[in-house]
């Protein structure tokens, strides 16, 4: 069976889709979407309430302790000995949110005092030791 065929068989139905009225129902229902979707999508005005976003969690401060050729401890620049050490590092264990203990050591120093300074940190209670070293050049 052959559609649009010129055989001169007028007795067969013509089986062919009429694609007009389709065009106009689609370009209708067109229309009708273009002017019913600003109606739809109208916004209420409200007065919301305003909120700051800003962190409650405070960082804490760092804490430098250098150690130079010597042997001789400094907190944050200041020279101390080890009495003073040790309250300076109890005192900072009792902060909250402990700070952090960056440690810097001289090239030349004995690894004892190293690990002196690093006893008397866990001692007094601070949890948390970062090494500060400079990169190879």
């Amino acid at each position: 069976m052959a559609f649009g065929t010129l055989d001169g068989d007028d007795d067969e139905v013509m089986s062919e889709i009429n694609m007009t009225p389709l065009v106009d129902v689609m370009l209708v229902l067109l229309i009708i979407f273009i002017i019913t979707i600003p109606v739809i999508n109208h916004a209420v005005k409200i007065d919301l309430p305003r909120a700051s976003n800003t962190p409650n969690e405070s960082k804490p401060q760092n804490i430098n302790v250098s150690i130079d050729a010597q042997g001789k401890v400094y907190w944050n620049q200041t020279e101390v000995d080890d009495t003073a050490l040790a309250n300076n590092i109890a005192l900072a264990a009792k902060q909250e949110p402990q700070p952090e203990l960056h440690l810097r050591a001289d090239r030349e120093v004995r690894y004892e005092r190293v690990a002196e300074v690093m006893a008397a940190a866990q001692h007094g209670g601070l949890g948390k030791i970062g090494f500060i070293t400079e990169p190879k050049q």
